[in-house]
């Protein structure tokens, strides 16, 4: 295969592209390189969010001539030589082996037909593709270096994203009355003084923190972690509906992708970065918001926790964050309002340190697994087996990294093999 592959696909994809890039003031299809837009959207369809060595290689080369290789057969060594010759020093580009590593996690999900259905869907559903440089790209997002988004998707207005400053409210999903009190009273007071609020869509916290940005006729967006064609959680789908209507619903991955537990560690990311301050509402000790506000703190974001009851575990997060984080503590919407201002970090202009992937908080969330056994027991189901090949597919992990995750489940009693597969053991 050559670069023609990229432009058969590309005049495929012509009229399905132009329906999900972003519209002029006017209504017409903005000005579009077609070839580029379908490089950069089949990357993200290739690779699970955050993948580093593909963000390295695309910022040495350009997603064209990454995704012109993929698809004609190149190795790991010849990317490597045409990165080191973009990059003498080799300090930037990914090395031989990391690329083939990489290349055994991409190629597996190189499906032409099931890509060409996901746009298809995307344009369905009316989302729309933002690419870096586009007018609503939020370009806080860079901050995350190598392991920021090829591209986004988003349903509903995508200046959403950039319009007004910014303040990230999150928490746990069972919330109790009083963090619902707190989040109902934070979101509506930041929509009074001009703030959009983000959030994860989720139950408990995230969603009362949506549903009263919208009664107060704000503007909310939530960052999902599945393809925006399909909202989740599912008994949220009129909220989601909603936030559409005059926010945004945005997603790095692709339509038809389906959140899975590392993914939500991922997502947890964008929502740090996009945000000018990160608040965490109400929290126990082990919950998912914990690495959100990692990622605040790895990337130099303003990081506010709001008190409870010092007998309410689930309070007991921010309390953590309130001793070991240097979290801010604060009570109300005015004093989180007071974390962006100070900081001078809006949702579009956020400055910080790039992360890496993995910031303070996701361990708690993995519960001593690692990332990658972690991302191999989400794919493993208890009654049907599933092949290497299918776990690699639906992982994104290389088949030696998928292997060594499961022998060291099965050491630990996670999973077994049944017959051509394995599967998932739940702990006693």
């Amino acid at each position: 295969m050559s670069g023609d592959v990229l432009g058969a696909l590309a005049g495929n994809l012509a009229d399905a592209i132009g329906a999900v890039r972003p519209r002029s003031d006017g209504g017409a299809a903005a000005s579009i390189d077609v070839e580029e837009a379908v490089a950069t959207a089949l990357l993200g369809f290739v690779s699970e969010p955050g993948d580093g060595v593909l963000g390295r290689l695309v910022g040495a080369l350009g997603a064209r001539p990454v995704a012109t290789g993929l698809l004609g057969g190149r190795s790991g060594a010849e990317f490597a030589e045409q990165a080191a010759a973009h990059d003498p020093s080799g300090l930037d580009g990914p090395s031989a082996r990391e690329l083939t590593a990489g290349l055994a996690r991409w190629r597996p999900r190189l499906d032409e037909a099931a890509f060409i259905r996901s746009v298809a869907q995307a344009a369905r559903v009316r989302a729309r593709l933002l690419l870096s440089g586009d007018a609503a790209w939020p370009d806080a997002v860079g901050d995350l270096g190598a392991h920021a988004p090829l591209a986004l998707w988003v349903r509903g207005r995508p200046a959403a994203l950039t319009e007004s400053p910014s303040v990230a409210l999150v928490g746990a999903r069972a919330a109790t009355g009083y963090g619902e009190h707190v989040a109902i009273e934070a979101s509506a007071g930041l929509v009074d003084r001009g703030f959009a609020v983000v959030s994860g869509g989720a139950y408990g916290i995230d969603g009362t923190a949506h549903r009263s940005a919208l009664a107060a006729g704000g503007t909310t967006v939530a960052f999902l972690a599945g393809g925006v064609d399909r909202f989740y959680p599912a008994g949220h789908e009129t909220l989601l509906g909603r936030v559409v209507e005059t926010g945004a619903v945005v997603s790095e991955l692709a339509c038809g992708a389906a959140p899975t537990r590392w993914r939500f560690l991922q997502r947890n990311r964008l929502i740090a970065a996009a945000a000018g301050a990160t608040v965490v509402l109400e929290a126990g000790m082990r919950s998912g918001s914990l690495n959100t506000a990692g990622h605040a703190a790895a990337l130099g974001r303003p990081l506010g926790a709001v008190p409870g009851p010092v007998t309410s575990p689930a309070s007991a997060g921010c309390h953590r964050l309130l001793r070991e984080f240097d979290a801010v503590c604060v009570t109300d919407a005015a004093q989180m309002a007071e974390l962006v201002m100070d900081a001078g970090v809006g949702l579009a202009d956020g400055h910080g340190a790039a992360v890496d992937g993995s910031a303070p908080g996701a361990q708690v969330a993995l519960e001593g697994l690692t990332s990658a056994e972690r991302r191999v027991l989400d794919a493993l189901a208890v009654r049907r087996a599933r092949t290497i090949a299918e776990l690699v597919r639906s992982t994104g992990l290389a088949p030696g990294a998928v292997m060594g995750a499961l022998g060291a489940m099965d050491a630990t009693g996670l999973a077994a093999r049944s017959g051509e597969g394995w599967v998932r053991r739940p702990p006693d």
